[in-house]
């Protein structure tokens, strides 16, 4: 149904890339300039028109077109390539095809039943192929996202041993509802596997302390508590103090200081130790 796009496109392939990949880098934005080449430009247009091809001339099934879609459409999501600037690509590539064609006289006179007419098979073409590439560039970004989440989950609530007995979770970032779950969860394992006496949550690099950051902090302290161990609380810097006050959250229960380095002495006299400086 296509053929007559997919030979235009494939005799004209050199014209329509040199002229693609100058629109491209009119509309590019300066994050993708400072890492996109000319030769990774080329490259990866040069991709896109073979996969047009390909799906236009039937020479390929639906499976291998999908398979082949979705490798593209990773690429492009891992190259940092905005959404917005895929589809201004789309629109442009289709812009130029169609420009050359009406050039070559190879766009005819409007027929009277649409589905044989030449403007009516170009835009059923485009539609098509912009729906497919919108999708699977989506699905790719939401499993790229879904991925990089769960691995920042897991490396974002570490229990770290550090003395005998004490162990120190030093937390970065914002806390939400899923992250508070992680850090529960790898307190209650970490306290339990290390035998941990004293626990230092360390909330140095927390940006912010809110109602639901300080209730997910004390029930993580909590449930340290009931499995035996002391929780504190250490890296309050001036500003999350007083916010904690303005709050009203109360953290009587909690042992408290400003900075890792004392919460380490604190929990060092717990266990009934301390540094002491060697002589000679």
């Amino acid at each position: 149904m296509y053929s007559d796009f997919a030979d235009f496109i494939r005799e004209n392939q050199a014209e329509l890339l040199e002229a693609w990949v100058r629109e491209m880098k009119k509309q590019e934005d300066p994050k993708i300039a400072s890492v996109a080449t000319d030769e990774m430009y080329e490259e990866t247009t040069r991709e896109f028109i073979d996969l047009l091809v390909s799906k236009l001339d039937g020479t390929e099934n639906q499976a291998e077109f999908h398979g082949k879609l979705k490798d593209f459409a990773e690429k492009i999501v891992l190259l940092g390539w905005p959404i917005h600037f895929i589809t201004a690509s789309i629109h442009n590539f289709a812009l130029l095809t169609y420009k050359g064609m009406r050039g070559k006289e190879l766009f005819f006179k409007r027929e009277d039943n649409p589905e044989d007419d030449a403007y009516y098979r170009f835009e059923k073409w485009l539609a098509s192929i912009y729906n497919k590439i919108v999708t699977a560039y989506a699905e790719t970004w939401e499993k790229t996202v879904s991925q990089q989440r769960q691995a920042l989950q897991e490396l974002s609530a570490p229990l770290l041993p550090i003395f005998d007995n004490i162990s120190v979770m030093p937390l970065v970032g914002t806390i939400d509802t899923d992250r508070a779950r992680q850090i529960m969860e790898s307190l209650l394992v970490g306290v339990v596997k290390h035998r941990s006496e004293v626990v230092l949550i360390d909330i140095t690099g927390v940006p912010i302390v809110d109602t639901m950051v300080a209730h997910h902090i004390i029930q993580a302290a909590e449930a340290v508590r009931l499995v035996g161990s002391k929780p504190m609380l250490v890296g309050i810097r001036p500003e999350i103090a007083q916010t904690i006050v303005n709050l009203g959250i109360n953290l009587e229960q909690l042992i408290t200081t400003n900075t890792l380095q004392k919460g380490m002495e604190r929990a060092l006299a717990l266990t009934n130790r301390e540094i002491a400086q060697k002589e000679g």
